[in-house]
C-alpha cells in the first residue's frame, strides 16, 4: 500500500479538476504537481509531526525543488522514451510547417471537396483514415488529424468533433492490432506469467490473442464512432458545439484556446500551385520510414540467416522487439528532409526558408510539448505517492471471481485518469491482476478476459483525461482546445465505459462468449444514442442532428467546382444536408 494512502489521489484530481474548471492545463497541471511536491516533502502523517511537517515543506522550498525535480524526471524517465516523443512531437510540428508552406494542405483540401461533399462523408474518411494508421497512437493523431482538418472545416464539422473521431480511433485500434503498443502489452503478460512460476502457460502472444474479445471498450469505442457518424446524432456538449459550427460556421466557441492554429501561426502557403504530392510524399514517408525503423530496430545482429530458418519467428520478435519510439523520430525526421528537397525541387523554398519552416513548426508544439511534460510530471509524481499501488490495492480481498474482470476495468480506467497514462495504468495492474485471476480461478480464459479489462480500463481513463498525452496530441493536431475536447467526450467515453461494464458483468456471471456480447453492445450503443440525443435535444430546443438544423447564411453548405465552399441558396434540405 502507499504510505500517503487517499492522499496519494490528490495531486492528480487536484490537476483534472481544476483543469476542468478553469480551462487552464497548464496552469493546472503545475498545480497539481506542486499539491504532490508539498505533500511528499511534508511525508505521510504531518497530523502527527507538525513541526517536521512545516521543517520538511520549507526545505524543500515550499515543494518548489522537488516540482521541477519531477518534471525533469518525467522527461528523462523510461530510458528516454519521453524525450523521444518530445522530439517527435516537435519534428511533427515541423513536418506540419513543411507540408503547410508548400500547400500541400490546401491541396488535400481541395481535392478532397471534390469528393467528400457532406459532414458525413468527411467525418466517415476520418474514420477510415484513424483504423489504417493502426501501427502508432501517436502518429495516427498527427496523420489522422492534420489531414482532415481543412476539409471538416469547409464542411462545418466541430474540431470537438474531429478530435473526438481522432482520439477515440487512435488508441483503441492500437491495442487491438499488430502496433507499436503490442511490444509493451505482450511484455508486460509474459512477465506476469514468469512470476507465477506455472511448468506450463499458454504464450503471452496466445493470451493476447484470447484477450482481443475481452477488449471491450476498444471495440465498443470504435463503433460509437461509427454510429455517431453515420446517425449524425449528437449529446453532451458536443451537441451545442455541433449546433455552434453548422449554424454559425465557429469551429470552435469563441473563448477557445485551440491547441494549434497553422493558418495563423504559419501564415499563407509559399506555393502559389498546390500540388498534392507536397502532402501525401511527406506522410508517405513518415509511414514508410517509421515502420521500417521499426522493424529493423528489432532484427537480430545476422537477420539472414535468422529469416531464412525461422521467417514467422523473425518477424515475431522484430515486432515484440522493436524501438517504437526510436523508429517515430527516424520517421518524423523523415519527414521533415522530404519537404527540404521539395521545396527544392518545385522551386517553393530554398534551404534557408525550409529551416525558417522547421523552426515555426517547432513553435506550433510549444504548447503540446509543456502540457506533455507537465503531463508526465504528474505521472512522476503519482509514482512517488504510489497513486496506482494504492488504488490498485483497493480492489480487495474477497471479491467474487465473478466481479473480478469489472472491478479490474474500473480500477484501471480509474489509475489512467488519475495519471494519464495507459501505458502505466497496464505496467501497473497487469503484474497484480494476472496472479489475482489465476489464484482465484485457476483459468487461463480468465487471464484472458482480465488482460482486455485491463487494456479497456486503461484507454477508457486515458480518454477520459485532460492529463493524457494522446488526448493532448488528438486536440493537438485537429487543432481544438483541450479542456473542450475532454469536455465533449467525456459523456461518449462514459456510454461506452458503461456498456462494457455492464457485458463483461454478464459474462463473469454466465461466461456467455463474448461473441454473442458484442453484438449486443453494439445494439445498446445504438439505442443509447438514439434516446440520449432525442433526450439532450429536447432539454436544448434543437434537432438532434445538428446538420437538420439552418446553416451559416441560411443555405445548404457544399463544395463548388473549384473546391471551396458555395450556398445553393437553400436547394437542398436539411436532410439532404445530412445525408
Amino acid at each position: 500500500m502507499s504510505d500517503f494512502g487517499a492522499l496519494s489521489l490528490l495531486p492528480p484530481l487536484l490537476a483534472i479538476g481544476l483543469a476542468i474548471v478553469t480551462r487552464k492545463a497548464v496552469l493546472s497541471l503545475f498545480l497539481g504537481i506542486w499539491s504532490g511536491a508539498i505533500l511528499y516533502a511534508a511525508g505521510p502523517d504531518p497530523l502527527g509531526d507538525p513541526i517536521g511537517w512545516l521543517d520538511g515543506v520549507v526545505s524543500d522550498g515550499f515543494g518548489i525543488f522537488t516540482t521541477f525535480d519531477w518534471i525533469v524526471a518525467g522527461i528523462i524517465a523510461d530510458d528516454g522514451f519521453y524525450a523521444q516523443i518530445l522530439v517527435f512531437t516537435l519534428l511533427l510540428g515541423a513536418g506540419v510547417s513543411m507540408i503547410w508552406n508548400l500547400g500541400g494542405s490546401y491541396a488535400v483540401r481541395d481535392w478532397a471537396l471534390q469528393r467528400l461533399h457532406t459532414q458525413r462523408s468527411t467525418t466517415f474518411v476520418a474514420w477510415l483514415l484513424g483504423l489504417a494508421m493502426f501501427f502508432d497512437d501517436y502518429a495516427n493523431t498527427a496523420i489522422v488529424g492534420s489531414s482532415i482538418k481543412d476539409v471538416s472545416d469547409e464542411m462545418h464539422v466541430s474540431r470537438e468533433k474531429l478530435s473526438y473521431i481522432v482520439d477515440s480511433t487512435a488508441a483503441p485500434v492500437a491495442t487491438l492490432v499488430i502496433s507499436s503498443w503490442i511490444a509493451f502489452q505482450l511484455t508486460e503478460i509474459r512477465d506476469a506469467y514468469d512470476e507465477l512460476g506455472l511448468a506450463e502457460h499458454p504464450d503471452a502472444i496466445e493470451v493476447f490473442i484470447e484477450s482481443i474479445p475481452y477488449n471491450m471498450y476498444a471495440i465498443l469505442a470504435i463503433v460509437m464512432v461509427l454510429i455517431i457518424v453515420l446517425t449524425g446524432r449528437d449529446y453532451g456538449e458536443m451537441l451545442t458545439a455541433e449546433h455552434r459550427s453548422w449554424s454559425t460556421g465557429k469551429v470552435t466557441r469563441d473563448d477557445a484556446q485551440p491547441m494549434q492554429d497553422v493558418q495563423s501561426d504559419l501564415g499563407e502557403p509559399h506555393a502559389e500551385n498546390p500540388r498534392l504530392a507536397s502532402f501525401f510524399t511527406p506522410v508517405v514517408v513518415l509511414l514508410i520510414v517509421t515502420l521500417g525503423t521499426a522493424l529493423w530496430t528489432g532484427l537480430p545482429a545476422d537477420p539472414l540467416s535468422v529469416f531464412l530458418e525461422a521467417p514467422g519467428e523473425t518477424l515475431y520478435n522484430a515486432v515484440i522487439n522493436a524501438n517504437y519510439a526510436s523508429a517515430l523520430v527516424y520517421g518524423s525526421f523523415a519527414m521533415v528532409a522530404s519537404g527540404f528537397v521539395l521545396g527544392k525541387v518545385y522551386g517553393v523554398m530554398d534551404a534557408g526558408e525550409s529551416t525558417d519552416a522547421t523552426i515555426d513548426g517547432f513553435g506550433l508544439m510549444l504548447t503540446a510539448v509543456s502540457i506533455l511534460v507537465l503531463a508526465w510530471g504528474i505521472g512522476t509524481a503519482v509514482g512517488a505517492l504510489e497513486t496506482g499501488v494504492y488504488v490498485a490495492n483497493a480492489i480487495g480481498e474477497t471479491l467474487p471471481p465473478s466481479l473480478l474482470p469489472v472491478v479490474v476495468l474500473g480500477t484501471a480506467a480509474f489509475i489512467a485518469f488519475s495519471t494519464g497514462t495507459a501505458w502505466g495504468t497496464m505496467g501497473i495492474l497487469t503484474p497484480i491482476a494476472i496472479p489475482v485471476a489465476w489464484s482465484m480461478t485457476g483459468d487461463h480464459t480468465m487471464i484472458a478476459a482480465v488482460v482486455g479489462m485491463i487494456f479497456s480500463g486503461s484507454i477508457f481513463g486515458d480518454h477520459s483525461s485532460p492529463i493524457s498525452d494522446t488526448t493532448v496530441l488528438s486536440a493537438t493536431f485537429t487543432g481544438a482546445d483541450l479542456v473542450d475536447h475532454v469536455r465533449t467526450q467525456l459523456p461518449y467515453a462514459i456510454t461506452v465505459g458503461l456498456v462494457s461494464a455492464l457485458l463483461i458483468t454478464v459474462w463473469g456471471i454466465t461466461r456467455v462468449t463474448p461473441f454473442v456480447l458484442l453484438p449486443i453492445g453494439v445494439l445498446l450503443l445504438v439505442v443509447l444514442v438514439y434516446g440520449l440525443s432525442e433526450f439532450d435535444a429536447r432539454r436544448k430546443g434543437v434537432d438532434p442532428v445538428a446538420a437538420n438544423g439552418t446553416p451559416v447564411g441560411g443555405d445548404r453548405v457544399g463544395p463548388t467546382a473549384e473546391g471551396g465552399p458555395t450556398t445553393d441558396g437553400g436547394a437542398g434540405t436539411g436532410d439532404e444536408a445530412a445525408e
